[in-house]
């Protein structure tokens, strides 16, 4: 299995990862203007992308999924709780739904509270056993934080659902899975996020403040410290939905 993680504008991460010897690879939140890198990466593995899936409807920044996945082939791929709400075709992802690629296998976690369709992603490599290795966790978790839960504009709901998520879905994982977000450190989509670009379950569960907390402390102490909202946010989701085009981009 090989992996590559892209820090990319306005510290978001993206991933390139999957089976060398099958030649087949997943693309995971690409940002508009990468596409390059992912079809360069992919050409240095001899690999093929066959799927390039976003973690959510992004707010910080436009999104390359539809772009990188017609220049790759690959099938684009949202959670299904999109379907009716973006203005173009994808591959709908359910919770507990497994991707095979190659002798990777991703199990999909729907993990609602930053956003209503969040996912994050269980990886397993095959050829080294059948526990889990990592778990890319979008906007859901992050390094030292969690996802702001105000997006939708229901912060209290949402923040409920973020609590549930992290409790129901990721908590209960091997502490010594290894866990890869979508921002590090300059990202507005949470508040005190860490610079570093991966950590383990067991380290946040140690040590990330958030983690400890019951349900209702949980609540409040997200719902009081929530950042400004992202430069040019509406915007942004509007064409991450399909309701405008994407703006150009200079290389």
């Amino acid at each position: 299995m090989f992996f590559r993680q892209l820090p990319t504008k306005d510290a978001t991460l993206s991933y390139l990862f999957g089976c060398g010897s099958c030649h087949v690879a997943v693309a995971i939140d690409p940002v508009l203007g990468d596409e390059d890198w992912f079809i360069e990466e992919a050409r240095k593995q001899d690999v093929r992308i066959t799927h390039v899936i976003d973690t959510h409807i992004h707010a910080d920044h436009y999104s390359g999924g539809r772009p990188l996945a017609e220049r790759s082939g690959g099938t684009y791929c949202l959670h299904e709780a999109n379907l009716g709400n973006v203005q173009f075709g994808f591959e709908p992802l359910a919770d507990k739904q497994r991707i095979e690629v190659g002798n990777v296998a991703i199990d999909v976690l729907h993990t609602p509270g930053h956003t209503p369709d969040s996912v994050c992603l269980l990886v397993t490599d095959k050829r080294r056993g059948d526990q889990p290795w990592f778990v890319l966790t979008g906007d859901t978790l992050f390094v030292g934080a969690v996802g702001r839960p105000d997006l939708a504009g229901r912060e209290v709901e949402m923040a409920g659902q973020l609590w549930d998520s992290l409790h129901g879905k990721l908590l209960d994982l091997p502490d010594e899975t290894e866990i890869y977000a979508g921002h590090v450190a300059g990202s507005v989509c949470g508040a005190g996020i860490s610079g570093k670009p991966g950590s383990t379950l067991g380290f946040e569960k140690r040590w990330n403040p958030l983690l400890s907390l019951s349900r209702d402390a949980f609540i409040e102490a997200l719902t009081q410290e929530i950042p400004p909202r992202p430069a040019e946010m509406d915007r942004m989701v509007e064409v991450n939905l399909g309701l405008k085009p994407a703006p150009s981009v200079t290389a």
